[in-house]
């Protein structure tokens, strides 16, 4: 089943994003590999694709995972969850109706 994992980032996190994100982007690069990502990205912090120094609000993950307790395992051993760069992450079923 596919589920969403919402993060919520801490007040200024740019600096430990970017120091987590290579860790980051590994987990989810497994996860494309194993063909159960269906999409990943950030929030920007403001009305840009490049937010620059404003950095980033949070992130959005929908993956593929055999249930609940085990998206919310990966998502809580995310390097950005133990880096400090999320406040908040919520992890709940999605169902994809389009495309």
């Amino acid at each position: 089943m596919l589920y969403a994992i919402i993060s919520e980032d801490v007040n200024n996190s740019l600096e430990r994003r970017l120091a987590a994100r290579p860790d980051h982007l590994a987990r989810l690069e497994a996860l494309r590999d194993e063909g159960r990502l269906v999409l990943a990205g950030p929030h920007p912090a403001i009305d840009s694709e490049s937010p620059g120094d404003a950095g980033f609000s949070g992130s959005l993950v929908v993956a593929e995972f055999d249930d609940l307790a085990s998206a919310q395992a990966w998502a809580d051993a995310d390097p950005f969850v133990i880096a400090g760069v999320y406040a908040k992450v919520t992890v709940k079923p999605f169902k994809r109706v389009l495309p």
